[in-house]
């Protein structure tokens, strides 16, 4: 039996307002994510994890990762020694300069793609948009293949926007947060709600959702519906909930992150990682830098460095980073010739990423841009093989074909190769 979207949307609504009236809480989106988390199937032996920094809006090479002290097109932006003999950063990057042992630096990325959208789709993916078919992101492929880590807790989280299941379904979403400095919203309880009267207003609401439920008897969706509600209210009443509260971390902690959001989304990727989430990405905006780059780049660098920095330390003392893949992706580069207006336009000719953790072959940098960073000269690496290098790393069967409900297959690889010197 099926029920419209306008049904399903009436009924969320429904099902919504008996929570906040009848339960004293807000069982919003995200919460439903969570119940849908806690009861998809799928496991494995693997003990990979990912967090996945995702620099929204295009980080530039030049000021980054792949300075060219020698071009006209530099600009402003200085150059830093690394730790790694010949390899320098941008000014922008002391700490991971010092820390550039632990990073393969990919300056070889290139795309054919030069649009937002489109670009983070695509880097997210591995495949272009098209109207037929959404494709899953890497939290989701994660929850399929590999499963949850912990009873409680999802398998993934995003924390600033991200991808969600595509084809997968809603039993593979990840749990989405907004701000790391709230983490999951709408999960306290009134003073007065004891669970004994939470107990008696969940029966009650119940029996208000009868009806709804002897009309969908033959939908499996549905009837797992007060499945999924057992399992988001026992996360409520869990003690697993604090994972996902940044201030449960000392104040020296916290300022060694840093205040801004990349800073304090990291903290929370840590935390949620070592109580057993798998996958964790932090989107980090305001990359596209058209105009005022200079200020820009001091201030979204100088975030970076220290998030980044603070969380591959963190990582490594609690033995987790050998297991968990840190990955810095964006949707392409920034052309190298700067305009009018002190900045740099869209360039997916080239740009930079950078892996580290999971077990991979750091210290390193794979492929080179020409003199001026303005197009892949040496061992190119497109979107695919970054991809299916991720996926290698992660334990996925990058090869396997995967079915969309209209029958279409797909492989997490698509056409990419992984690059052997990395894995």
């Amino acid at each position: 039996m099926q029920f419209s979207n306008n049904e399903d949307l009436s009924r969320r609504a429904f099902v919504q307002s008996i929570a906040k009236s009848c339960l004293g809480v807000s069982l919003l989106g995200g919460l439903e994510s969570v119940a849908s988390a806690a009861s998809a199937s799928g496991s494995s032996k693997s003990n990979k994890r990912m967090i996945y920094l995702f620099m929204q809006g295009a980080m530039s090479q030049l000021d980054t990762f792949d300075p060219k002290p020698d071009s006209k097109m530099q600009g402003p932006t200085g150059v830093i020694q690394t730790k790694i003999p010949g390899v320098q950063f941008s000014e922008h990057l002391p700490k991971l300069a010092a820390s550039a042992d632990k990073l393969a630096v990919i300056r070889s990325m290139n795309s054919s793609t030069g649009a937002h959208g489109p670009g983070q789709y695509l880097m997210r993916t591995n495949y272009r948009e098209i109207a037929s078919t959404v494709h899953p992101g890497w939290g989701s492929w994660m929850h399929k293949v590999h499963g949850r880590m912990h009873q409680s807790l999802p398998a993934s989280v995003q924390v600033g926007g991200g991808q969600g299941p595509g084809y997968l379904g809603t039993a593979y979403a990840p749990v989405p947060v907004g701000d790391p400095n709230k983490g999951l919203e709408n999960t306290k309880s009134p003073d007065y709600m004891t669970n004994s009267l939470f107990d008696r207003r969940m029966k009650l609401a119940g029996t208000f959702d009868r009806s709804f439920r002897s009309r969908t008897s033959g939908n499996r969706e549905v009837s797992g519906y007060d499945e999924l509600y057992r399992d988001a209210i026992g996360l409520l009443r869990s003690k697993d909930l604090a994972a996902f509260d940044v201030m449960a971390e000392s104040e020296q902690v916290r300022e060694k992150y840093g205040n801004s959001k990349l800073g304090r989304g990291c903290l929370l990727a840590r935390r949620l990682i070592e109580h057993g989430v798998r996958f964790v990405e932090v989107g980090y905006g305001s990359w596209d830098h058209h105009s005022d780059l200079v200020q820009n780049m001091t201030e979204r660098g100088a975030a970076l460095d220290q998030a980044l920095s603070a969380l591959l330390e963190d990582l490594e003392q609690r033995g987790l980073l050998e297991d968990t893949l840190v990955v810095v992706g964006t949707e392409f580069g920034r052309k190298p010739k700067m305009n009018e207006r002190a900045g740099r336009d869209h360039h997916p000719a080239a740009y930079s990423c950078v892996l580290a953790g999971g077990g991979i072959q750091a210290g390193q940098v794979y492929g080179e841009t020409d003199d001026d960073a303005f197009y892949a000269d040496m061992d190119p690496v497109s979107v695919e093989d970054f991809n299916a290098t991720i996926g290698t790393v992660l334990d996925l069967p990058i090869r396997k074909e995967f079915y969309s409900p209209s029958g279409r297959p797909f492989t997490i690889a698509h056409d990419g190769d992984p690059i052997k010197e990395i894995i």
